[in-house]
């Protein structure tokens, strides 16, 4: 590139700089020369930037704008532009501009005046769905061609997750197996109940309890944290989790009914089944309008594990414990029509001259008291909800030897034909429920007298239909089965027909 005199000479006569010395001329050319060279280099780097090999009008105006120089006045053109060659002068170009009439100019319509500047609002997404709204650009259809090339045996689409959100999930897992008793845990738990953005993590929290409650059913602590992290994730109601219950509830029901939680003697499994029972009733309270089957099949699993002789004894605390958590409805027509034929499998595991081992003994003893619980607040609910259950007592009923007598229970029949005549499932109120505290499921044994059930009481197999809706198969039975600590659950006003 070479930047004559002559060149400068006739740039210097376009501006109306009509004498110019020769000497200004021949000083001029080199040094206009060294600063076009500098700007196209900076243009070139622009286009190289911008992955192109065609040096573009604006890559010049971005080359001026980084050595702080005025870009170019006018106008740019995406059409190539056309010089042509001065008759009178063999160096000199100047652009093909076409011509235009100045009549047609003067008859031309006015331009529409530009509009005010104003700020409107539309919705870019929703639920990640872009609306097809003019606001927006249309989404492109997949052409055949592109089609054509995916691969059906390809590797699945990654899930792209934002730096925030990865370092999020980062350091809660790493929390909770760590740092499962900390603040800082617990101030994590908030933020998964509340904090609305938190959807594109649910399928690698999900992921992540499967995974962790696997490899660590010997650890009780990273079980209780892991529990936690779930009820924190069924508690936001921003995150849905309908699409990864498949892959959560096995996890969930096997911290309630696994064989051994936690390898320590100390290790309280029995609350973190309780805990694992509420997050399940949780679970099927906000999901069971959404899939019909999750309670009936929730109901069947743990029914299964509580009718199970093989099973051990906290295995039958925890599907019990689950059975309560769901509701009383599924005690009164699950729970007490087994009631019986478990009893007379869990007397032997009470009593001291036949089970020589303490902790047997102990669990044992646990079960019993979460079955004698479990009835209780049905029969508190049932003579709370039903007023002509009972009425003043036309016979006498005894209280002799720590027991309770009925003139009428040896008129009673156990037929299995009496299962026709139950009413159908009906809701019962949930007010007005004796709640009872964990440590109080627990060890509610303080108020139980020391005696094996069922001694000295009429043991013969009765079928399910004794827990009929009548007062002599619904009250009765539990009174033999409990004793006198059914009368804990009843209520005062009703209390005074057994005294």
């Amino acid at each position: 590139m070479m930047v004559t005199k002559e060149s400068i000479e006739v740039i210097a006569q376009s501006i109306g700089i009509s004498t110019l010395s020769p000497d200004v001329s021949a000083a001029l050319a080199p040094d206009v020369e060294y600063r076009v060279r500098e700007v196209m280099q900076e243009a070139i780097k622009c286009m190289r930037h911008a992955r192109r090999t065609t040096l573009m009008a604006h890559d010049v105006d971005s080359a001026l704008h980084f050595r702080n120089l005025e870009p170019t006045c006018g106008f740019t053109s995406s059409k190539t532009v056309r010089l042509k060659r001065a008759p009178e002068h063999r160096d000199l170009y100047f652009f093909d501009d076409k011509d235009v009439e100045l009549k047609n100019v003067l008859e031309a319509p006015l331009l529409n005046a530009p509009p005010d500047a104003s700020i409107t609002s539309h919705w870019l997404a929703i639920d990640g769905i872009q609306p097809s709204i003019p606001q927006n650009s249309p989404v492109q259809a997949i052409s055949d061609v592109k089609r054509s090339e995916y691969k059906d045996d390809g590797l699945p689409a990654r899930h792209v997750l934002s730096k925030e959100l990865q370092i999020y999930y980062d350091k809660v897992t790493e929390w909770a197996l760590t740092l499962s008793g900390s603040t800082v845990f617990r101030q994590a738990l908030t933020s998964l109940e509340t904090d609305p953005g938190l959807h594109p993590l649910v399928p690698f929290f999900t992921c992540f309890i499967a995974e962790e409650i696997v490899r660590n059913m010997d650890n009780y602590p990273i079980l209780l944290a892991l529990m936690r992290l779930a009820r924190s994730l069924l508690h936001n109601p921003h995150v849905h989790l309908e699409p990864y219950l498949h892959q959560l509830m096995p996890s969930i029901i096997t911290c309630l009914i696994a064989k051994r939680l936690g390898k320590r003697l100390s290790d309280s499994h029995w609350d973190l089944r309780n805990f694992t029972a509420g997050t399940v009733a949780a679970t099927c309270k906000r999901f069971g309008h959404v899939y019909h089957n999750l309670l009936p099949r929730v109901t069947r699993s743990l029914l299964h594990t509580f009718l199970d002789p093989t099973k051990a004894l906290p295995q039958h605390y925890g599907a019990i414990q689950g059975m309560v958590a769901l509701g009383l409805n599924v005690v009164r027509f699950v729970v007490l029509p087994n009631l019986e034929p478990y009893l007379l499998l869990l007397l032997p595991e009470m009593a001291h001259e036949k089970q020589k081992d303490g902790a047997k003994r102990h669990e044992a003893w646990l079960v019993y008291g979460v079955l004698m619980v479990a009835a209780g607040r049905c029969l508190y609910e049932r003579l709370k909800t039903s007023q002509t259950l009972l009425s003043p007592p036309t016979r006498s009923v005894w209280k002799t030897d720590g027991k309770l007598t009925n003139p009428r229970q040896s008129k009673r029949k156990a037929s299995s034909d009496n299962l026709t005549h139950q009413p159908p499932l009906k809701k019962i109120a949930a007010e007005g429920i004796m709640q009872m505290s964990s440590t109080q499921m627990q060890m509610g044994l303080s108020a139980v007298p020391q005696q094996s059930p069922l001694v000295g009481r009429d043991v013969s197999p009765r079928t399910s239909a004794t827990l009929g809706t009548d007062v002599d198969n619904f009250l009765f039975p539990l009174f033999d089965y409990f004793g006198e600590s059914m009368l804990m659950f009843t209520p005062k006003h009703e209390l005074s027909f057994f005294l």
